[in-house]
């Protein structure tokens, strides 16, 4: 099968890297778990950290099966599905050959793509460079919004204003601007305690 009509399909990836470490960060904070962060975003975060995920051209495709197999080797059945943003491809393939393998399968996603996949927990994150895509609402376990501006506490309730009731709200310092904004962070869940805090707490640990 040509490789284009392949990633198409999701059985095969552009793969930027994938590794075995501690997640730091929303729900699942301090859970051992493998991420695989699949290259190409077209949101364009200006304070993204791995910007050097954005051009999917840059990185090896790789078919489903070798993507899985390399997780297979550590111990931990948590897998992070990540990018960039992953929602550009197919997800399907990619889940259900992780489910059939034991895996309980996460998504950290901006939901700006439609959405596809079998997942036990998505973690939407929302940006304003790029509006979300409906399918993302009701899809949503964890809403997670990045503080980088005083503005981005109306854009976390418009965009709670929409998800699950039951699904967990946190507000997340953007990490350059995490001493502006902590104090007014913990002032918007002391008076709206339906918000709870998220650290990267990698970055304090120093965890890749």
């Amino acid at each position: 099968m040509e490789q284009k009509v392949a990633v198409e399909k999701g059985l095969q990836l552009p793969l930027m890297e994938a590794f075995y470490t501690i997640q730091g960060e929303g729900t699942f904070t301090g859970h051992a778990a493998y991420f695989i962060r699949l290259g190409g975003c077209d949101v364009g975060c200006v304070w993204c950290d791995v910007k050097e995920s954005w051009e999917a051209g840059k990185w090896p495709v790789h078919s489903i099966e070798d993507i899985v197999a390399e997780a297979m080797k550590f111990p931990g059945r948590l897998v992070v599905i990540t990018g960039g943003e992953p929602l550009m491809y197919e997800l399907g393939p990619l889940t259900a050959l992780l489910k059939a393998n034991g895996f309980t399968i996460n998504i950290e996603t901006s939901g700006a793509h439609p959405f596809s996949g079998q997942f036990d927990w998505v973690c939407f994150s929302p940006k304003k460079f790029k509006e979300p895509h409906p399918s993302i609402y009701d899809k949503a376990d964890e809403l997670k919004v990045i503080v980088f501006h005083k503005s981005d506490f109306d854009f976390a309730e418009k965009h709670a204003a929409k998800v699950k009731p039951s699904c967990k709200k946190l507000l997340q310092p953007e990490w350059s601007r995490a001493d502006r904004y902590m104090n007014d962070i913990i002032s918007y869940i002391k008076n709206h305690p339906n918000w709870n805090i998220s650290l990267q707490t990698h970055k304090f640990m120093d965890i890749p």
